[in-house]
């Protein structure tokens, strides 16, 4: 069975990528959506709520000023046995300082959850899941400190 690259590998790649395409601009995280490329990991449906992801990073793509909200993407990573799963979305921090996802339905992962019979869910099953996930980390916390630093 060949070898699936790793969480580093990946990473390694991308940043490589991002370097031929912008050789002045320094990338020292992950960028959030490339979880699409990453090998797909099944995850029994039941069991989604055991994945205890960690946060992998969160960059601020617009910086708020006046009228403009800050906007940004966070990536959130765990292993799992099938291997190094990932959930990634946008956030906006609103007017009243808190921040929200901008489309709770517009989750990224790589992971496909699947029935206790091995059958793929539906789409809107898979995000429900996902939201459910998202919905117990400590997500909001993390791009406050990182809109702090900023």
């Amino acid at each position: 069975m060949p070898r699936r690259p790793g969480l580093r590998t990946l990473e390694v790649k991308a940043n490589r990528l991002l370097w031929l395409i912008h050789p002045k601009r320094l990338y020292s995280m992950t960028p959030a959506w490339i979880v699409y490329a990453w090998p797909r990991v099944l995850c029994q449906a039941q069991r989604a709520q055991r994945l205890q992801l960690t946060h992998q990073s969160t960059r601020v793509l617009v910086a708020g000023y006046g009228a403009q909200p800050s906007m940004g993407q966070t990536l959130w990573c765990g292993h799992s046995d099938e291997g190094e799963a990932g959930v990634a979305w946008d956030w906006v921090q609103l007017p009243i300082g808190m921040v929200a996802m901008v489309d709770p339905m517009a989750l990224v992962s790589n992971l496909q959850f699947v029935n206790r019979e091995g059958q793929v869910l539906a789409p809107m099953e898979s995000v429900r899941r996902l939201n459910e996930i998202v919905h117990g980390l400590p997500w909001q916390t993390e791009v406050q400190r990182v809109l702090q630093a900023a």
